[in-house]
């Protein structure tokens, strides 16, 4: 029996989309390959949903940290790790001890190669692993942020040439995007509609129902390519929107305009405008690293995706923007960048998170340090930090350590921070998110 027949043999009931957590009888089993801001709360709601889940990484910190009740994620608490434990979870990085899962979830990362174009190279590498595991009626999801195509012109023909089997025909295969939003209390796996496209009906439908039974909707493309290309138009929308008020940040600085002020008032408009806002540049993993794969597709047809590259462009030097903007403030008070204590407030890449990953306090402290600049930065959430191998001195955010400064600059307004304060006890302060009501707005 193939896919297409096994799935007209699939009860009413069971293909209907779930509510809520499944009954407790653990009666399936999950592989999510790759254990990072995507595939671990996938396992943990998994768990919660009654599948019995494997985790495989090949970070053995991770592994060894999850075996020990330990989160290596800021989303997932302890406590979550330890109830998957007492239902059966494990991480590991031998694939002999996987077992034989009926469903295969690829969660690994997709960085920029060196030229700027995708790096594959993980998600080739969880593929082989799950082409030798592969058995008929598996169903295999990739996860991976990647460009329309990867699951069946790179994905598929790697299962089928290394088992043998035929997607479709022998095993189901389907692409979903991510839509992990990191510090976001309010919307997880269960809650955000979960997009799914599988190369052929039948496989988006083998994938409908299993996401059906660990979220409260999922949403049908009409196959893997258009999922993948939704995850892109997703955060190019957004990476294109924010190089908007980025270039006009800088005009409006020059035009005496307080941008801050317009957005919220053109916000007041009940249709048609949805607010974005400037910062210091751009960071965590989708926004500066995802349009760039749709990027690359395109100009493979011979055609430049000129909004990307232009936004990449406008948003990319935001962090020398930022500096500048340092520099001449602290002239207006007759210093050098060059030995002047600057104080960074907040260095993640996100309010009320601790992610880093590509946060723009590197590339802005970078400047500061090649300029002579002497550093500190104070952030709650990031206990070390440090800027191409130079240890970055970590301090609090009282009164005469904030006036010691010659200059404080606000890269990150976490609620911890009483920004007005900050403000206020400065000899310089430059707010880059605009959510103060004193100093200097980018």
């Amino acid at each position: 029996m193939n896919i297409d027949e096994a799935m007209t043999h699939v009860p009413p009931s069971s293909r209907s989309r779930s509510s809520g957590p499944q009954s407790p009888a653990r009666s399936a089993e999950v592989l999510v390959i790759g254990l990072g801001y995507v595939g671990l709360p996938l396992a943990v709601e998994a768990s919660r949903a009654g599948l019995t889940v494997t985790g495989f990484d090949t970070n053995r910190a991770v592994i060894d940290g999850l075996n020990s009740g330990r989160s290596h994620i800021p989303d997932v608490a302890d406590d979550e790790i330890k109830a998957m434990l007492e239902d059966g979870f494990k991480a590991t990085g031998d694939e002999a001890m996987v077992g034989q899962p009926g469903t295969v979830v690829i969660c690994v990362p997709t960085p920029l190669a060196d030229d700027k174009g995708p790096d594959l190279s993980s998600v080739i590498s969880a593929a082989t692993l799950t082409s030798r595991l592969l058995r008929s009626g598996m169903l295999v999801v990739l996860e991976s942020t990647t460009y329309p195509g990867t699951t069946d012109e790179i994905v598929r023909p790697l299962l089928e040439a290394r088992s043998g089997l035929r997607a479709s025909r022998d095993f189901a295969l389907a692409f979903s995007p991510e839509r992990i939003d990191p510090g976001n209390p309010d919307f997880r796996i269960r809650n955000t509609p979960k997009v799914v496209g599988g190369i052929t009906p039948s496989c988006t439908e083998a994938a409908e129902i299993f996401y059906g039974k660990i979220c409260d909707q999922v949403i049908r493309a009409a196959s893997a390519r258009e999922a993948e290309m939704a995850k892109l138009l997703e955060n190019t929308y957004r990476h294109v929107n924010i190089a908007l008020v980025n270039e006009m940040a800088i005009f409006s600085h020059e035009l005496g305009v307080d941008l801050w002020d317009a957005i919220r008032c053109a916000a007041t408009k009940p249709f048609g405008f949805q607010a974005f806002y400037p910062g210091p540049g751009i960071g965590g993993h989708c926004i500066p690293i995802d349009p760039n794969y749709l990027s690359h597709r395109v100009r493979a047809l011979g055609y430049p995706f000129r909004f990307v590259e232009l936004a990449q462009e406008i948003n990319g030097r935001m962090p020398d923007y930022v500096v500048d903007r340092a520099v001449w403030l602290l002239n207006d008070q007759k210093k050098a960048l060059n030995g002047a204590l600057v104080l960074l407030a907040g260095v993640t890449y996100k309010k009320d998170s601790a992610d880093l990953r590509e946060t723009p306090a590197v590339p802005v402290a970078r400047k500061l340090l090649r300029g002579g600049a002497r550093l500190a930065y104070a952030d709650p959430y990031v206990h070390e930090w440090q800027v191409d191998e130079h240890p970055i001195e970590s301090t609090g955010l009282s009164a005469d350590v904030v006036a010691a400064a010659d200059l404080v600059i606000l890269l990150q307004a976490h609620s911890a921070f009483d920004l007005d304060g900050l403000a206020a006890h400065a000899q310089v302060f430059l707010d880059t998110r605009g959510a103060s009501h004193g100093g200097h707005h980018l």
